[in-house]
């Protein structure tokens, strides 16, 4: 019997230290996953936080109201306000327009059309309602000023990064694929208006229009001899120091000038 007593001691000890061992064992993974769950939950929440964050910033920058500047008519102030989706204008209204006396009735002809119009061309690049002159120009001017800003805001939502990681001019690797559409403002001349809208890509005119010129009579064999020729000029000098046609001084001037208020524009 004294003999067996050490050797319980010994079977007890080492069956002790086992169900140590083993408690112990069985402790420790009821940690882990806990921490591994704690761990591998977070990562997934901050992704998909990352992610509607990045498509709301998307959305933004292609989405939404744009009002464009007030522009002063003979009759009244015009403002247009756009609606955009994906890039698109999805509705054109006019938020202010001549009021009063013969207006209401060019305004309520013209306007329902212009709007129409601009949702289907995309541009300002649309027609004059007949009867309704100094509206539809209006129109036009604020309509340009409108997808000036969206067309603004958009770069500045998608390139901001690149643009903070390289700080150049206009001759970056991202903002030399940039083209900016600018219209100048309306040229009063005594034939008629003359306004010009102009295509910037790096800093350069890449290509100039003529969306307004007078018209009738004598004035469309002159407009169409002489814009063609101010356009080239206007893309091959780069400015708006271009020679005036022989025979269409009026229409060259004013051609001249709406030009320059559209380099102004585009900072050139």
């Amino acid at each position: 019997m004294r003999k067996s007593h050490p050797i319980r001691r010994v079977v007890l000890a080492t069956a002790a230290t086992v169900s140590g061992v083993v408690l112990l064992l069985s402790l420790k993974p009821a940690s882990d996953p806990a921490s591994a769950a704690a761990a591998g939950g977070a990562a997934p929440q901050q992704t998909a936080a990352a992610q509607e964050s990045a498509q709301g910033g998307a959305e933004a920058a292609g989405n939404g109201t744009v009002t464009g500047a007030v522009a002063q008519t003979q009759y009244g102030p015009v403002q247009v306000r756009l609606t955009m989706s994906g890039g698109k204008i999805t509705k054109a209204e006019a938020v202010q327009a001549p009021k009063g006396g013969t207006s209401d009735q060019k305004t309520a002809l013209s306007v329902p059309k212009l709007n129409q119009q601009a949702v289907a061309e995309q541009s300002a690049d649309i027609d004059t309602v007949s009867g309704a002159t100094y509206t539809s120009t209006g129109y036009k001017q604020s309509l340009q000023s409108a997808l000036d800003k969206a067309k603004a805001s958009q770069p500045a939502a998608g390139a901001s990064p690149s643009a903070s990681a390289g700080s150049g001019g206009s001759k970056g690797s991202g903002g030399a694929q940039i083209s900016r559409t600018v219209t100048g403002s309306v040229a009063q001349t005594q034939y008629g208006p003359v306004q010009v809208r102009i295509t910037v890509s790096g800093g350069k005119i890449t290509k100039a229009e003529t969306i307004q010129a007078p018209k009738g009579g004598t004035s469309d064999q002159k407009t169409a001899l002489s814009v063609p020729k101010l356009n080239q000029e206007a893309v091959a000098a780069g400015s708006a120091d271009i020679d005036s046609v022989s025979g269409a001084t009026y229409t060259s001037t004013g051609y001249k000038q709406s030009l320059q208020s559209a380099l102004d524009q585009a900072g050139g």
